[in-house]
């Protein structure tokens, strides 16, 4: 793709979306639960009615949160992850009894599941071809066990795919666009096998990453108003990178033989944090310009009328990876806690509604203690631990933390440490450096955020999901640079 339309996402896969098996006009929003501390499903589902949502796109078959939404009204798309592929890709048996425990024994406990999506993002090009030789087999299989079930048309396949399966060359132009060269023979075969069984092409679309891979990218083109200088394809006009995007898919499929095949958009989004173009601004800004679309059904220029789409995400998640980079866990509408993060008119909503009931731990905090000495060889040591085990995305150039201190920023790691630990007495005893306040170190954007109560899924779930805090990728030199830089 040209600059406009470059895309290499990094962002986790999502699931997909057919409009064949029932097209629902609203928003969709994605449920991702790579989090130290969940709120409890029930609750959840609530907020997700409560803000209109009609739809939810999980990542995989949680058992839990699919439990949560029986006979909740809410039309539910379940994840295959990647590791699985190579298992389903073969054996049928395998397929079959994924789906009878993962669809079959929800549906006939009145969750509206309307998608298997298989995979996430597997043909992402950072990924090497790891699963070149597994993704349609697996789809295959899925489908058949689906065939097999008596639900393939309730249920449809597809899989999530990153907008890197496509581009428009050297060009601008949505026109120029075809299906990446290493995968053009596996990508028309898909969408053959997609178009036959009535299913979807789901793709996941982020102006965000075009802006944050090139510094040089024109900011009001990843919005959704504001921009001077439009593309003129062929009398298609293109104010914005996201229509630009769709439409070079569009022509990608159209080239291929199947333009009139259903195109749901997977995941789209803004985060919050972690990168100097993630703010609460710019989300609302961009989040409201979507909304404002789908609800007047403006389409793209090559294919006007209503979109399918589902927002990501719903709430943050403190435990992914950020080797993508920091803004990976702030994608969420709302805070960890289902607090809203900024004003937002989704489905029948005209104001985002966080979640009700929430528990809290404590209001105190751990911070860096009055007498401790900042050339003790332990503090580096020390705020390295605690944001290799915690989360310190908040911290940095461009960030909602990004003003404070040295002591600030070594605060705020010991706390995000303590509080994910739950507050332990022992998760703040950074050897003669860190103390328990009861006063909050918060200060303007920046908040001390107190965790919520631990929400344990093993008393419920047959194979209980054990949470834990992820390792941030070269944590130490980030530490480093973090602490140092700024004395």
């Amino acid at each position: 793709m040209g600059s406009f339309l470059s895309f290499r996402g990094f962002i986790l896969g999502l699931l997909c979306l057919n409009v064949s098996v029932g097209f629902v006009i609203g928003i969709g929003v994605n449920w991702g639960t790579q989090d130290t501390h969940a709120i409890p499903p029930a609750t959840v589902v609530k907020m997700i009615k409560d803000n209109g949502i009609q739809k939810v796109k999980l990542f995989d078959a949680d058992y839990n949160i699919l439990n949560a939404l029986s006979k909740s009204g809410l039309q539910v798309m379940v994840g295959i992850p990647n590791e699985m592929l190579s298992d389903l890709s073969k054996s049928v048996a395998a397929a079959e009894n994924w789906v009878a425990k993962n669809i079959s024994s929800h549906v006939s406990n009145g969750v509206d599941i309307r998608y298997a999506a298989v995979g996430n993002e597997p043909l992402l090009s950072t990924f090497n071809g790891s699963f070149l030789t597994t993704i349609f087999p697996a789809l295959q299989n899925v489908q058949s066990a689906l065939i097999k079930a008596g639900l393939s048309n309730q249920v449809k396949v597809t899989i999530p795919l990153n907008a890197d399966v496509y581009d428009s060359g050297s060009s601008d132009k949505p026109s120029d666009g075809d299906f990446r060269a290493d995968t053009k023979d596996l990508m028309v075969e898909i969408v053959k096998f997609l178009s036959d069984n009535g299913a979807a092409f789901t793709v996941n679309i982020y102006p965000f990453i075009s802006l944050y891979l090139n510094p040089n990218f024109p900011v009001d083109y990843a919005f959704f108003n504001g921009y001077s200088t439009p593309i003129d394809d062929n009398g298609k006009i293109y104010e914005n990178v996201f229509d630009a995007n769709h439409d070079t898919l569009v022509w990608a499929l159209q080239k291929n033989g199947y333009g009139n095949l259903s195109i749901i958009v997977g995941e789209i989004g803004w985060p919050t944090d972690g990168d100097r173009n993630a703010n609460l601004q710019y989300a609302q800004r961009f989040n409201q310009g979507f909304m404002t679309r789908i609800k007047n059904n403006v389409g793209t220029p090559m294919r006007p009328g209503p979109v399918d789409a589902y927002l990501f995400s719903l709430v943050d998640e403190d435990a992914k990876s950020i080797q993508p980079g920091n803004f990976e866990r702030h994608w969420g509408l709302f805070y960890f806690d289902g607090t809203p993060k900024y004003q937002l008119s989704l489905g029948t909503a005209n104001a985002l509604v966080g979640a009700s009931g929430v528990q809290y731990l404590a209001k105190k905090w751990c911070v860096l203690s009055s007498s401790a000495n900042l050339d003790d060889p332990q503090v580096a040591l020390s705020v390295s631990y605690a944001c290799a085990n915690a989360d310190c995305t908040s911290l940095g150039y461009g960030t909602s933390c990004g003003n404070l201190d040295i002591k600030g920023n070594i605060s705020y790691a010991f706390n995000s440490y303590y509080q994910i630990h739950d507050q332990l007495d022992t998760a703040c005893k950074f050897p003669n450096l860190s103390t328990v306040t009861t006063s909050d170190p918060s200060t303007g954007d920046c908040k001390f955020r107190i965790m919520i109560q631990p929400y344990d899924t093993s008393s419920s779930s047959p194979n209980g999901r054990v949470r834990a805090p992820g390792k941030p990728v070269c944590i130490f030199l980030f530490v480093f640079v973090l602490l140092f830089t700024i004395m």
